[in-house]
């Protein structure tokens, strides 16, 4: 139970910093220090996903693959414990 609580915490948390990453880098100057903060938590998780998968023009799809792979990745944890 409570194991499954921290799982449930830790995959909420990267979700909202990997879509608070995403808003960031449209409003946000990307020398400005809160959102390098936030780039050096996410851009780790992006980069071989980034390797793998090819922007489409101006659009990168790769926040929405980790999302689901963390989504995955959760739901694994869940049912092993």
């Amino acid at each position: 139970m409570v194991l499954e609580t921290i799982i449930t915490v830790i995959e909420q948390t990267l979700l909202l910093l990997i879509l608070l990453n995403v808003v960031l880098s449209y409003f946000m100057d990307p020398y400005h220090p809160f959102r390098q903060s936030v780039d050096k938590l996410i851009e780790p998780m992006l980069r071989p996903i980034r390797q793998v998968v090819p922007s489409f023009g101006r659009f990168d799809f790769s926040p929405i693959i980790l999302m689901i792979l963390v989504e995955i990745l959760a739901a694994i944890l869940r049912n092993i414990i």
